[in-house]
């Protein structure tokens, strides 16, 4: 495959730029309006660990935990902590290391993540005025794809 002129490079890298800034600018936004809707005074940090252990099991270490997220270790015990305060989560010791924990969702805590969801759904049912759902799942594959490399590629 010959290589593309420098001129293409530039322009492919400001399509991607603007790709990414879109994305940040609709997270910004999608998470303010996901924070008024919250319940139990839950940050949009804590409830997207509900939300992980719900979409992707429970039993993480805290440092696996603030791996996943890209945050210190500080800044997720912080999270873990408040969320402890609400029952909405609790951590057990490792059985075969008593230096590590491992943190599980209770009942309470899906409890708030369904009532966060039930809180979203009106927000949601709003989005066909700016996006068709036919739109919207044909978005879903390329943007999973972009969060994989993404992701496999995070200290790259």
């Amino acid at each position: 495959m010959p290589r593309k002129p420098p001129q293409d490079r530039a322009g492919d890298a400001a399509i991607y730029f603007r790709l990414l800034n879109e994305i940040g600018i609709i997270a910004q936004l999608s998470m303010a309006r996901l924070e008024r809707v919250l319940p139990h005074g839950l940050t949009v940090a804590q409830f997207s660990l509900l939300n992980h252990c719900v979409r992707l099991g429970d039993g993480w270490t805290p440092a696996r935990l603030a791996a996943a997220f890209q945050v210190t270790r500080g800044t997720m015990t912080n999270t873990l902590q408040k969320l402890e305060a609400k029952d909405f989560i609790r951590t057990e010791t490792d059985m075969a290391d008593a230096r590590s924990k491992h943190v599980f969702l209770t009942p309470a805590g899906r409890a708030a993540r369904e009532e966060a969801l039930a809180l979203l759904a009106p927000e949601l049912a709003r989005l066909p005025e700016a996006l068709a759902p036919g739109e919207a799942a044909a978005l879903i594959p390329p943007l999973e794809a972009l969060r994989t490399w993404l992701d496999a590629n995070r200290h790259a």
